[in-house]
């Protein structure tokens, strides 16, 4: 699974790069802040959601620590998604934030 810091997405955020970002985690934890370009669409919502997204696209996911991204990740790719695991999910990248 290719996987992406959160100090490396930031950067690329910052740049201007075009960037697909998944947020997946519940509605409640995406209320307290998101990663502002992100989309959100939840786990367990995801595998009836596939129609919203474009494998012609590469996404970045997101969540709390980085498991549920994983699971995400799993998912996506055995669906023929390019995709890359931000790694320490939302808890790291408060600290991004702070930088």
């Amino acid at each position: 699974m290719k996987q992406i810091t959160t100090t490396e997405l930031a950067q690329k955020i910052k740049n201007g790069e075009k960037v697909n970002v998944n947020d997946v985690r519940e509605d409640d934890e995406v209320a307290t802040g998101k990663i502002p370009v992100a989309h959100h669409i939840r786990l367990g919502d995801l595998p009836d959601q596939l129609h919203k997204l474009d494998k012609k696209e590469h996404y970045y996911i997101a969540c709390r620590s980085g498991g549920r991204s994983s699971m995400a990740c799993e998912l996506l790719t055995s669906n023929g998604f390019d995709v890359t695991n931000m790694t320490g999910g939302m808890l790291a990248w408060e600290d991004e934030v702070e930088k």
